[in-house]
């Protein structure tokens, strides 16, 4: 069974007297250790299916499932709880808490899933290890430069274990040096962590690393 099924996926939207459909039955499902990449123009559903995905938005018609669980249609109080739980996120614009450290930005994405002990503090350390951080662990934000942020953020999103991690334009604000060395780390520990990985990108280097390469295009996926 894939981590992750979503089956004839609908998105509806009113503005003013119009009904906006912007998804129009997309069906998708993605396996453990598979990296896949999304593309497509701006306006062509990418982000409003990365937020239904990675349940933010609930869809107006149609099924998810995520690790066996059966996602809620049209019940929006349902969704921190399997986000939590279920996902995890790596954004464009990294997202760390300004105030905290590298380590405490990290262990955060624990505490919000439970874990208030001594081992969040030493998951956490694990994970910056993993992503080559050790030494900027009580680093804040302001110190790191724009590639360690990115690390920090995909440490975030792999820690406590969620079957499936959502990057929405992970590279965009990287160099290119830099943005092939956050890729090869993600690959890396999605792969040895079984972990699905969904790109939503437009960064040709991101094909490098996938596995499969899916179009969407006026809200519907090209096969």
């Amino acid at each position: 069974m894939s981590v992750l099924e979503a089956h004839d996926l609908t998105r509806t939207f009113t503005e003013g007297r119009q009904t906006v459909r912007v998804l129009k039955g997309v069906s998708l499902a993605l396996e453990r250790g598979e990296i896949v990449a999304l593309e497509g123009p701006s306006g062509s559903g990418k982000t409003t299916l990365l937020s239904i995905l990675g349940c933010i938005l609930t869809p107006s018609s149609g099924a998810l499932t995520i690790d066996g669980v059966k996602v809620p249609v049209g019940s929006p109080a349902a969704l921190p709880a399997i986000r939590r739980r279920y996902i995890g996120f790596v954004f464009q614009q990294f997202h760390l808490f300004p105030a905290l450290t590298a380590l405490e930005n990290v262990q955060y994405a624990l505490n919000i899933r439970g874990h208030r002990d001594g081992t969040a503090r030493t998951e956490a350390l694990a994970m910056l290890n993993a992503v080559g951080l050790t030494e900027r662990a009580s680093f804040l934000p302001r110190d790191l430069s724009g590639g360690q942020k990115q690390r920090v953020a995909v440490a975030r999103a792999l820690v406590g274990g969620p079957p499936v991690v959502f990057a929405d334009e992970p590279t965009a604000n990287l160099d290119y040096h830099t943005g092939d060395q956050i890729l090869d780390v993600f690959r890396d520990l999605a792969r040895a962590q079984n972990r699905a990985l969904l790109i939503v990108t437009h960064d040709p280097k991101v094909r490098r690393i996938a596995d499969r390469v899916l179009q969407i295009q006026d809200g519907r996926l090209l096969h």
